[in-house]
Formats: structure tokens, sequence, C-alpha cells
């Protein structure tokens, strides 16, 4: 996978850190059709940051790209990944990735990224919003409502107006849920603040003793 691999934060990655191969989005796209070669690649701010050849056959795809670690060499990296088949209810079959982690097999949707392309809970991965304070989640959704509606993201920037053709009564729903957000945000931070300056009084203390 070019460009990719080539660093790693520190501490514990979490599933937005990595790379996400969707098996939905390789069946949505035909690119699971036995026989068929095809490649996926991501991009980051607008450049392309990576690139995966896909084959496919009826029980698997061989995944094959490049890989390196810690800046070292690229290597070549070909293996295959196993498929399962579950019927839907309104007819028609899902596909399903086996992680191809050795004493895995875990049937799941999305594999992620690294040297090898493997499960979260083999990759040991948080989900984002798991490192996320109360207050940093009410932020996230009270932005998601100021970009509906239209206005600049950020709590600290000033509302805006009723967007052209949305019905009042959506707006007023909308307008509420986004103070109630903005709020508890507002709410969370005043709350670490005075943490903050409790710890830093007690230093303070502690070292005006110590003199």
């Amino acid at each position: 996978m070019g460009g990719y691999g080539s660093g790693r934060r520190s501490g514990k990655s979490t599933t937005d850190d990595m790379l996400a191969l969707d098996v939905r989005r390789l069946q949505r796209d035909g690119m699971l059709t036995p026989g068929r070669a095809s490649s996926r690649s991501w991009s980051r701010r607008g450049t392309e940051v990576a690139t995966i050849q896909v084959r496919a056959a009826a029980d698997r795809v061989t995944l094959d790209y490049r890989s390196r670690s810690n800046g070292g060499d690229w290597q070549q990296v070909e293996y295959p990944v196993y498929l399962e088949w579950t019927a839907c209810n309104l007819g028609g079959r899902r596909a399903w990735f086996l992680c191809p982690t050795k004493g895995c097999g875990r049937r799941v949707a999305i594999l992620f990224g690294s040297s090898v392309f493997a499960c979260r809970h083999c990759h040991k991965l948080a989900y984002q919003c798991q490192r996320e304070t109360d207050g940093g989640r009410a932020m996230g959704r009270a932005d998601n409502i100021r970009r509906r509606l239209g206005w600049p993201a950020g709590i600290a920037n000033p509302l805006g107006g009723k967007p052209k053709g949305m019905h009042w009564r959506t707006y007023t729903t909308l307008l509420s849920q986004y103070h109630t957000f903005a709020s508890a945000s507002w709410e969370d931070t005043a709350q670490r603040l005075g943490l903050m300056r409790q710890r830093l009084g007690s230093v303070h203390d502690a070292l005006k003793g110590e003199g």
C-alpha cells in the first residue's frame, strides 16, 4: 500500500487511525464477482495514501499490496481472505470477511489495515467514540446540527438562521437539540477546567509548603 505503514501513532489506535476495507462496499461495487481483479484506494485530505489490489474467487478474495514498518523497506504482501455468505431477509446474499489472523476467523464486515488487514479485535482497536468524553460527544452532535443548518462548525461561533426551504417545525426542533448539546459541552468544559485549576492549586500549595 503506497505510503501506508511508514509511521505509527503512539498509544492505542482507534478505528479512525486505520485503513478500512469494507466487504459491503466491495460487494456493492461488484468487486466480489469471481474472476474479477480490481483495486481499492484511500485518500486523505484529497491525496491518495494507499492502494490495494483485490482478486475475487467464489469463496475468497486475495489481497495484494506493498507495506512497510517504521520506515523500513517496502515488502510485497499477498494473502487470501475467505468469505462467508448469509441469506438476507428480503432475498439475495450478504458477504462477510473471515478475519485472516491465525486463530481468529471472526465473521466481520470490515477489516482494518496495517501490515496485515485484520478485524478490530486482532488489532486491539477502540472506536473513536469510546475515547470521547460526554462533553466531546455532545460537541460532536452540536456540530452535526450546525452542519445540517448550514452554520460554521464550532459552538463558540454565533448562531445562524433557518436554512431556506426548511420547515419551521424542523428548525425549532433542531435548534432545541442544539442548545441542549451545546450546553452539555460547555458544562463539561467548565468542569474539566475547574478540576484542572484544583490540581494546579494543589501543586502550588505543595511547592509552597516545600519552600
